[in-house]
């Protein structure tokens, strides 16, 4: 188990109470905000290690908290909400979110989701060593540079701000290109193997990547979705 530092944002005191018990029940130093102000202000001061943020606070809202968040820093960001509307989920996942739960949720797959978030990312830090800072290993694929072990990527030698989702999803097919992906197969290689999400998470990443590494979005050259089957990177 990976003991983290998460931030847990949610202004249902009950629930923020019953959260924080079961994350210090697992092992991690927990954080609490009951307002997007204060989620803002933990997160740059303390630098959690995930956050957990619900859409409807007051004063600042859970999007406009993650909106904000994603210009500044990487964190893991897993988002929940009381309403069901698709477009609360698209929404959240097109502004950085890395994974979005519904209220009611089980604790027990909140738990599970959390923990695949933070093995990803422990296993992204844990491959840059001493000798990857010294020479690090970085492809050029169809006008694009993918430095592996600063997990940085620029097109034309212009820096791309990636979340690390993104960065994951793209390094994945860069180094499987010209192989076509189900949206199963890379729910379980990019997102963990018991991360419990639906394909849709797939396709908003992918859409956004798009709007990042594509001329034109809407025309792909180097990230290509294979009708009835999935994505894949050509160059």
């Amino acid at each position: 188990m990976i003991a983290s530092k998460i931030l847990i944002v949610e202004d249902d005191q009950t629930l923020l109470d019953v959260l924080k018990y079961n994350f210090v029940k697992d092992g991690h130093e927990v954080l609490t905000a009951v307002d997007g102000i204060r989620a803002l202000e933990l997160a740059r001061h303390e630098k959690p290690d995930l956050i957990i943020l619900d859409i409807m606070l007051p004063g600042l809202s859970g999007l406009d908290v993650c909106r904000i968040l994603r210009k500044e820093v990487t964190t893991p960001v897993l988002m929940l909400t009381a309403r069901v509307e698709e477009i609360d989920k698209i929404v959240g996942l097109e502004l950085g979110a890395d994974d979005y739960m519904t209220k009611p949720f089980s604790l027990r797959e909140l738990l599970a989701r959390v923990r695949a978030l933070l093995r990803r990312t422990e296993t992204m830090k844990q491959e840059i060593s001493p000798a990857d800072r010294e020479v690090p290993p970085a492809v050029g694929v169809a006008g694009l540079t993918v430095d592996f072990a600063r997990h940085l990527v620029s097109i034309d030698g212009s820096s791309l701000n990636l979340s690390p989702k993104e960065f994951g999803l793209l390094a994945f097919l860069i180094q499987n290109r010209g192989r076509v992906f189900s949206r199963d197969n890379l729910l379980e290689k990019v997102w963990g193997y018991d991360y419990a999400g639906d394909t849709r998470t797939v396709d908003v990443h992918v859409r956004w990547l798009r709007q990042k590494i594509e001329t034109d979005p809407s025309k792909p050259q180097r990230l290509l979705t294979v009708r009835g089957i999935g994505y894949k990177f050509e160059g």
